[in-house]
């Protein structure tokens, strides 16, 4: 297992890095766009899609591949994300209320086009914060790494008060604290190297300094360390529900694409949110 997590771990690098680096923002669109796709066909298979599923990825890169061909990768509308925020975090409080039983209870067309929007709104986030500029999207992704890293250090040393016992028996609420306290230093320390040091582009801390403040900074961060636990639960709630480990097998030894980028799904629309000028 370990071997097969190492050899996919190497493979995904050698493709995402290079786009990721690339003068353009062009590859690590069109490269997040083919991963969405397969993220769709996980999201069918997970909600009784059944054969359908391969149709709705299908339909999934499809339209991320229209949002591409209007240049909405690269600069979407402003009032695109605020939606998306709202979606995430009244939606999300409300299904993970509900739990695993209640997900079954709400209209399976529902379950597929929500799903592909918050898919499909994710990946215009993940373009579009690449777009902004290498410092920037590396700034959201060390975010929500972070916060994961600090909760399972801080849940194993601290842990006593189950978070979500019914959907992630594993996570604790003082994992969740510990998360909250790794993004705030990191928020702190990188708008610090933002002002000291030679970037591409202005992090996402810097942005929400610039916009809101410190204090919007210090409350922004917080909610999307908040919101990286509740893509986290969201996703396993789901697979919970249908009976399933992983969202799929294409990653050998890490499960689907869902479960490597659950908690990124609601905290790059979130941030571009909080970001945008």
């Amino acid at each position: 297992m370990l071997k097969q997590r190492v050899i996919t771990a190497i493979v995904l690098l050698a493709l995402l890095l290079p786009a990721l680096f690339a003068d353009s923002a062009w590859p690590f669109a069109v490269l997040t766009l083919l991963l969405i796709g397969a993220a769709g066909w996980e999201w069918g298979r997970l909600n009784g899609a059944g054969r359908a599923s391969i149709a709705m990825g299908i339909l999934l890169a499809l339209a991320c591949a229209g949002a591409l061909g209007a240049g909405w990768a690269t600069r979407a509308p402003g009032w695109a994300w605020t939606p998306m925020a709202v979606l995430w975090v009244l939606g999300g409080a409300w299904a993970l209320r509900g739990g695993p039983a209640g997900w079954p209870g709400i209209p399976i067309e529902l379950r597929w086009v929500l799903g592909l929007v918050l898919l499909w709104a994710a990946w215009l986030a993940l373009a579009n914060a690449r777009a902004l500029g290498i410092n920037f999207i590396l700034s959201v992704f060390c975010l929500v790494w972070v916060a994961d890293i600090a909760a399972y250090f801080g849940g194993r040393a601290l842990g006593r008060h189950k978070l979500a016992p019914t959907i992630s028996p594993g996570k604790s609420w003082e994992g969740v604290w510990s998360g909250m306290a790794g993004v705030l230093v990191l928020a702190l320390l990188w708008r610090w190297i933002d002002g000291s040091q030679p970037v591409d582009s202005p992090s996402l801390y810097t942005r929400i300094d610039s916009r809101w403040g410190l204090g919007g900074l210090l409350a922004g961060v917080l909610l999307l360390a908040a919101m990286s636990v509740v893509g986290d639960l969201f996703e396993s709630l789901v697979k919970r529900s249908a009976g399933a480990k992983d969202s799929s097998g294409l990653l050998p030894g890490h499960g689907g694409v869902l479960d490597r980028v659950d908690a990124l799904l609601p905290v790059f629309p979130i941030a571009m949110a909080l970001a945008a000028a």
